[in-house]
């Protein structure tokens, strides 16, 4: 069974998320997993456009289904100052603000760090976008591909024919990690010091953060690291290569012992060890293509399964090359018990993951995934608004 919410680390924090598509939405469903309430306030109408991407998930779209389980959704329309206003009452019962809005449109709302400091001085404000609040490029909109273009990512992946784009939001789930962390931190400074940080992401100078390998490695080495498909571009033999029986099978070779057990027990070829060619790890990177030819062939006249017994049994790290289907049946997750049931809109459930952090003693909420503006009534009982009060802002198209 689910843990009780006041039980959780993070029990007693209220979040209000005025947030849309990926990178935000990772960052407060982090927090709701561990117990925060958070309140997603959504356009009246038709929501989170995220929740549009796709219907995949018996109707429902699979981004939307990934990253808001245990939110309570609002429809406000902050346009309007009845809207504005019904924010503010939530805001000065909140710990911790957080947009994602187009460039400009939270400072035009008042919703800026500054003026939200002057109203809500405890409130911890968290604002994501795509190139920082200021430089530049602070009006400049950003998604998560022209992110991976702008940091140079794209030209790190795929063949050495064509660059490819990461096949996840890498650059808004970047930005979320970094939100929640430093969410995380902003509440544990407030209550060990009583001083309020607000936090700012942008997509651009997280993804930038993961790029700082290939970054040393370009402005020290002089060139940037090659695109090689499933190879790595600095270690090798790193990579994948294809069996007997048409299977893929990824080796990981990355210490010297690897490298000779890999030519004593998997290769049958001692001699290889002491290869001018391939006796150290630059070596073997700049001799890539007579190194590959080598193991690819050992490879081409082995079955998969066989392959990957050998290298576990010279304690060299393998991988099967797996599509998503396979890694839905991941034994590894079956066996540790990672998949939990969670509600969605219309009825259904569907199996999600645990957070990967386990703290020990401590079980996620999963709650319910919620339909747009599902808890708009209570929450605005709760800030007093009578049935009548309600019926009257549907009416003007508020909620």
């Amino acid at each position: 069974m689910p843990e009780n919410p006041e039980t959780l680390p993070l029990s007693g924090v209220t979040v209000v998320s005025v947030e849309q598509a990926v990178a935000a939405p990772f960052a407060t469903r982090q927090l709701a997993d561990l117990g925060a309430r958070v309140i997603k306030v959504e356009r009246p109408g038709g929501g989170d456009f995220a929740r549009r991407y796709d219907t995949s998930v018996h109707g429902e779209s699979s981004y939307f289904v990934w990253l808001n389980r245990s939110k309570e959704s609002l429809t406000l329309d902050l346009k309007s100052g009845r809207g504005r206003n019904i924010l503010e009452q939530l805001l000065a019962r909140a710990d911790v603000f957080v947009q994602n809005l187009t460039p400009g449109a939270a400072a035009r709302m008042g919703l800026g760090a500054d003026a939200l400091r002057e109203r809500f001085p405890s409130l911890i404000p968290c604002s994501i976008s795509g190139y920082g609040a200021t430089g530049p490029w602070a009006e400049r909109k950003a998604y998560d591909l022209l992110v991976q273009c702008q940091t140079g990512l794209v030209t790190l992946t795929g063949s050495p024919e064509a660059p490819a784009r990461v096949g996840i939001s890498i650059a808004d789930i970047a930005a979320g990690m970094y939100a929640y962390s430093g969410i995380l931190t902003a509440l544990f400074t407030r209550a060990t010091t009583g001083a309020v940080r607000p936090v700012e992401v942008s997509l651009f100078e997280a993804l930038a953060e993961w790029l700082g390998q290939p970054a040393y490695y370009t402005r020290f080495g002089g060139t940037q690291p090659p695109r090689v498909g499933t190879q790595h571009a600095t270690i090798a033999p790193y990579g994948a290569y294809t069996c007997a029986d048409g299977k893929d099978v990824l080796v990981s070779v990355q210490t010297e012992r690897e490298w000779a057990a890999l030519c004593e027990r998997f290769l049958d070829a001692p001699g290889l060890v002491d290869d001018p060619r391939f006796a150290t790890g630059s070596a073997r990177v700049t001799h890539r293509e007579e190194l590959n030819a080598i193991v690819a062939e050992r490879f081409a006249e082995t079955d998969s399964a066989e392959a990957m017994r050998l290298l576990d049994e010279s304690a060299i790290a393998n991988a099967g090359v797996n599509d998503i289907e396979d890694f839905l049946a991941h034994p590894v997750l079956t066996a540790r018990g990672r998949w939990r049931d969670v509600p969605i809109p219309g009825g259904m459930v569907v199996p999600a993951l645990l957070p990967p952090a386990d703290l020990a003693g401590v079980t996620p909420r999963m709650d319910a995934v919620p339909a747009t503006g599902e808890h708009t009534e209570p929450l605005l009982a709760e800030l007093g608004y009578g049935p009548a009060e309600i019926q009257d802002l549907r009416a003007d198209r508020v909620l």
